[in-house]
């Protein structure tokens, strides 16, 4: 069989169905960054793809191909690559390619036949993947220095890869020919801040400036000493009050995570007043409505502290996400995994669009913060721009 050949045959294979999973290897120059290719069919909108994952000395990367690009994938790959090893539904197949692109062809007939699964998540595929080995997450105890998830610290791995998740989805809402400013109020420990950095960062090469601020000064030292250890050279922390920061004019992303009760309000206002095109909040402790609502309509719920709490809470998000969207934003409140207070919590995701309110969009939300007869601090901290 001549190379050209072997092309054109695994690439009919690898689509007619009897495909079940591959893996190309053994690179024929040592400097190639991939060490092997991981392949399998997948479904994605009803149309048959093929899955590549390849693999680095430390990062996975995927790639989808239709159809009518894997002929080209594979003629690539097999030119860098010595060895594929192939399962279909009757027969496994071993293949070895001389320096001389000359090709060895075994095959195994399999006792029973297999089927192809073909879906996209036949288990959780995380964006920092749960076995390589990722420098920050080292450092901060939640990786063992060989990649493995520490047993106590999966909760910690699954929420950080959460809001990975929502970083990845802010990517097309930054600017990309110039430097991303980023800063992130009530940074704490910084595990999600960390995230943030290497994603952006080290997966996706962005050029950023990342600040973390908290008022903890212990904290902030540690964190510092992390960042300067991990070489993350435009990452900083600073001590400070989110009142007190008055060091920025224009910012892209603002993160704010577990800011207690108005902090949250402060921190939004300011994203807005600097532009912010994404912000990511987290809240908690929102005691600010508790005391404020009175409403007879909604007595049968709100006779019950536990419930007013949470109904007050509920409003309390509901209200900030209005507001946003008042303002020129897209918002959404989504759910988060979070360790710190509750096992799931709110976050609220804005993309600035500029977008205009309608005289409806007014009224729907005045309507509502009547019918608690509630003062929210977000509105007047935004005062000036609802009154335009």
């Amino acid at each position: 069989m001549q190379f050209e050949e072997l092309v054109d045959e695994l690439t009919r294979r690898m689509m007619d169905g009897s495909f079940i999973s591959g893996t190309v290897s053994q690179p024929r120059t040592k400097t190639d960054e991939v060490k092997r290719v991981k392949v399998k069919p997948v479904e994605l909108k009803g149309e048959l793809h093929i899955q590549f994952e390849y693999q680095f000395e430390r990062v996975l990367k995927h790639e989808n191909v239709t159809a009518d690009e894997v002929h080209g994938k594979l003629e690539e790959l097999l030119e860098r690559f010595r060895q594929v090893n192939s399962e279909f539904t009757d027969e496994k197949v071993h293949i070895q390619l001389s320096k001389k692109r000359k090709v060895m062809w075994k095959s195994d007939k399999v006792q029973s036949r297999k089927v192809a699964d073909l879906s996209h998540n036949r288990k959780k595929n995380y964006l920092l993947d749960e076995f390589t080995p990722y420098p920050f997450l080292v450092r901060l105890g939640v990786q063992t220095p060989d990649g493995k998830v520490k047993k106590q610290k999966h909760d910690k791995f699954r929420q950080i890869n959460r809001f990975v998740e929502f970083i990845d989805d802010s990517l097309a809402h930054l600017p990309t020919d110039r430097p991303v400013r980023i800063l992130d109020f009530g940074s704490g420990k910084s595990y999600l801040t960390f995230a943030l950095y290497h994603y952006l960062r080290i997966e996706k090469g962005l050029d950023i400036r990342v600040t973390g601020l908290d008022l903890k000064k212990e904290v902030i030292e540690e964190c510092s000493v992390i960042a300067q250890d991990l070489d993350y050279e435009n990452l900083e922390f600073l001590v400070g009050d989110i009142n007190d920061y008055n060091d920025e004019t224009s910012v892209d992303m603002v993160v704010t995570l577990h800011a207690c009760d108005v902090a949250t309000d402060m921190a939004l206002a300011r994203a807005v007043k600097w532009g912010a095109k994404v912000i990511l909040s987290v809240p908690c402790c929102q005691h600010e409505l508790f005391n404020q609502i009175k409403s007879p309509a909604l007595d049968v719920m709100l006779q019950h502290g536990l419930i007013k709490e949470r109904f007050a809470a509920l409003a309390t998000d509901s209200i900030r996400a209005e507001l946003l969207s008042l303002v020129g934003y897209e918002t959404q409140l989504l759910e988060f995994i979070d360790m710190e207070h509750t096992p799931k919590n709110i976050l609220i995701r804005a993309y600035y669009t500029g977008q205009e309110p309608s005289a409806a969009d007014f009224t729907r939300y005045n309507e509502f913060r009547n019918l608690l007869n509630a003062e929210p601090f977000l509105e007047g901290e935004l005062k000036d721009l609802l009154d335009k």
